[in-house]
């Protein structure tokens, strides 16, 4: 009887290609697909929630996939987490109901981007921030991105090419602020948390290289609109880079399963 484990994932992704399978090439998805056959003997590609890039982070990565083995939820936790690299770890997981997919069921996912802007360059948080030499602006990135709440065409903040149909998209909130750093300093670096319906591809690292652009001086807070209003991806500012990007969670609805396909002609 197939069963539907449901995991909830942390990763670095410093070395990893990203989340999606590669071939030659170590990635997030096919380290914990390794994992889940050394426990049951499976060949399984578990499918996550969002396909983060090379580099990107993640402490609430949804993934789900099936399986014979008869294990409870809690014993595959434990053991994938045997099996595991340091730098990837099972948080939670369950059972899930027979449908369940992860990419259908989210219908909320926040990321945090953080920026080291401090004097000093960062030591123990290194990989996981944009280190920024000079002090940046927090108001007036925030005053910048109030311009993009709501419900949007974003063409301007997605990486070029591009086969989705539909660049419409809901940021729900979308918060700038100082936080003490990874080497426990006040206020060394500054947090851009993004919560959404669903991203384009590199959007929020092009909206966070935006902002970057508002707070250190280049463009006046006015500019985002415009740039919103543009649709066309050179009207934006520079993609952040990836190490101070992570997923930090995805709300899922579990009735919201995937669609089924359509009957084939006879």
């Amino acid at each position: 009887m197939t069963r539907t484990i449901r995991l909830t994932l942390g990763y670095e992704g410093t070395r990893f290609s990203g989340w999606q399978t590669q071939p030659g090439r170590a990635t997030v998805q096919g380290t914990l697909a390794e994992a889940i056959r050394a426990v049951s003997g499976e060949e399984i590609l578990p499918r996550g929630s969002s396909r983060t890039d090379a580099g990107v982070h993640a402490m609430g990565q949804v993934v789900s996939f099936e399986t014979m083995a008869p294990h409870e939820a809690r014993t595959w936790v434990r053991a994938l987490n045997a099996r595991l690299p340091p730098d990837i770890t099972v948080i939670d997981g369950e059972e899930a109901a027979p449908g369940f997919d992860p990419v259908w069921g989210a219908v909320s996912k926040v990321y945090r981007y953080r920026i080291h802007d401090a004097p000093w360059r960062p030591v123990l948080s290194r990989h996981l921030v944009w280190r920024w030499k000079t002090r940046l602006d927090v108001d007036a990135m925030a005053a910048a991105a109030a311009a993009l709440v709501g419900e949007h065409d974003f063409t301007s903040f997605e990486t070029t090419p591009s086969t989705r149909l539909s660049k419409v998209r809901t940021i729900h909130r979308l918060d700038l602020f100082r936080r003490r750093g990874g080497d426990d300093l006040p206020d060394g670096e500054l947090w851009a948390e993004v919560e959404g319906n669903g991203f384009l591809h590199n959007m929020v690292r092009i909206i966070v290289g935006s902002l970057v652009m508002v707070g250190c001086g280049r463009r006046g807070p006015d500019w985002m609109a415009d740039v919103l209003a543009a649709r066309h991806r050179p009207a934006a500012g520079p993609t952040a880079p990836p190490q101070g990007l992570v997923l930090v969670s995805i709300a899922i609805d579990p009735a919201r399963t995937r669609p089924a396909p359509p009957p084939v002609p006879s």
